[in-house]
C-alpha cells in the first residue's frame, strides 16, 4: 500500500497547485458532501418533491453511514494529512500541500465516508428523478440525464476529498462503489408506513450492533482510538479536530434520525397533504429550521452529555420536516381557505 500512498500524495500535491484558485469551490462541494447534508439538506429537498423518495434518502444515509463506520473500524485505512508525516518518507522532499478546517476528521480513511453516502443518497435521488422524467416523456435520453448529474456529482465531491488531504484516491473510488451498490439495493425496500417499533429496533440495533464491535475489537487488542490520536497529533490547528467528526458522532446521527423517522410517520401516518405553494414554503421554513437546529452549539464536555445532545438533534430533525412545518402550514392555509 505504500506506493498506492506515495502516488495518492503526489496527486493531491499537483491537484492544489493547479487548482489553488478554485479552493473556496472545493470547500464548498466537500461541505455538500458530508453525510450530515444528507440528512440536513439533500432529506428535506426530496421529501417535499416526494415523500417516499425523502424517506428512502433519509433511510439510506442513516444505514450506509452506518456501515462505513463498521467498514472503517474493520479495513482502517490512513489520512493523507497525517500519513505525510507518520510515513517519513518526506524528510528530504516533503509535499507541498496544506490543510483546511475540514481536513482533520478522527476516523479511519477507508472507505471514504463522503464519497459512500453521497453515493448511495444520491442514487434515491436521480433514478427517482430518472423515472419521472420517463413517465412524463417517454424520452429515455431525457431520463438518463440525471444520471450524467450523479457521476459529476460522486466526482466533484471525490477531488474535492483529495484536494483537501482528506483521503486517497483509492478511499474515494471504494467509497463510491460500495456506495451506489448500497443505494440500489436500500432504496428497494424503503419503509414508508412501518410502524414505530420497526424504527426503534432498527435504532436501538444499529447501536447495540456497533458497540458490540467496537467491544469484541478492544477485547482483541485493536486500538480503535488511534486515527483520533493521529488526527490530534498532525492537524495543522487544534480547533480543526472537532468532536462532531469522531466516529460515534456519525453513529449517534444514524440511530437519532431513524428514531426520528419512525417518531415522524407514527405522529402524522402518511404526512400532510400539501399544494405546491405550501410545500415550497415548508421547505424553505424547514432548511431555515435545520439550519439553526444544527448551529446551535453543544457542549462537549463531557463527551456524554454531547452525545445525547447531538441524538436529539436528529430525532428533531425529521419531526421538523415532516410533522412540525407542513402541519403549520397546512394549518394555517386551511384556514385562509375557510375565511
Amino acid at each position: 500500500m505504500e506506493a498506492v500512498y506515495v502516488q495518492g500524495i503526489w496527486m493531491a500535491e499537483s491537484l492544489q497547485l493547479r487548482t489553488k484558485s478554485q479552493e473556496r469551490l472545493w470547500l464548498i462541494i466537500t461541505h455538500m458532501g458530508d453525510p450530515k447534508a444528507a440528512f440536513l439538506l439533500v432529506f428535506p429537498f426530496t421529501y417535499f418533491l416526494s415523500r417516499r423518495a425523502g424517506v428512502a434518502v433519509l433511510w439510506v444515509a442513516a444505514v450506509s453511514e452506518w456501515l462505513n463506520l463498521v467498514f472503517k473500524w474493520l479495513l482502517f485505512g490512513e489520512r493523507p494529512f497525517w500519513w505525510i508525516g507518520e510515513s517519513r518518507l518526506f524528510v528530504n522532499k516533503r509535499p507541498n500541500v496544506q490543510q483546511f478546517p475540514p481536513t482533520c476528521e478522527t476516523g479511519p480513511g477507508t472507505p471514504s465516508g463522503h464519497a459512500m453516502v453521497t453515493a448511495a443518497v444520491w442514487w434515491v435521488v436521480v433514478s427517482s428523478l430518472g423515472t419521472f422524467l420517463y413517465g412524463r416523456t417517454r424520452s429515455l435520453l431525457l431520463s438518463a440525464a440525471p444520471y450524467l448529474l450523479y457521476v459529476a456529482v460522486l466526482a466533484a465531491v471525490g477531488t474535492s476529498r483529495i484536494f483537501i488531504l482528506a483521503h486517497f484516491p483509492h478511499q474515494v473510488v471504494v467509497g463510491s462503489i460500495a456506495g451506489l451498490f448500497l443505494g440500489i439495493v436500500l432504496s428497494r425496500r424503503v419503509p414508508e408506513g412501518r410502524p414505530l417499533l420497526f424504527f426503534f429496533s432498527c435504532s436501538v440495533g444499529l447501536l447495540l450492533s456497533a458497540l458490540m464491535l467496537h467491544a469484541g475489537l478492544l477485547h482483541l487488542g485493536i486500538d480503535l482510538s488511534w486515527s483520533i490520536a493521529l488526527a490530534k497529533k498532525w492537524c495543522s490547528r487544534p480547533e480543526w479536530v472537532r468532536l462532531d467528526t469522531a466516529p460515534f458522532s456519525s453513529l449517534i446521527r444514524d440511530c437519532g434520525a431513524l428514531l426520528g423517522l419512525g417518531l415522524a410517520q407514527y405522529w402524522k401516518p402518511g404526512g400532510w397533504s400539501l399544494p405546491w405553494a405550501p410545500r415550497a414554503l415548508s421547505l424553505a421554513i424547514s432548511s431555515m429550521g435545520l439550519y439553526h437546529v444544527n448551529r446551535l452549539p453543544l457542549p462537549v464536555h463531557p463527551p456524554g452529555l454531547f452525545y445525547f445532545l447531538f441524538f436529539i438533534k436528529f430525532v428533531l430533525a425529521p419531526q421538523i420536516v415532516m410533522v412540525l412545518v407542513p402541519g403549520l402550514i397546512h394549518l394555517l392555509t386551511h384556514k385562509k381557505k375557510k375565511d
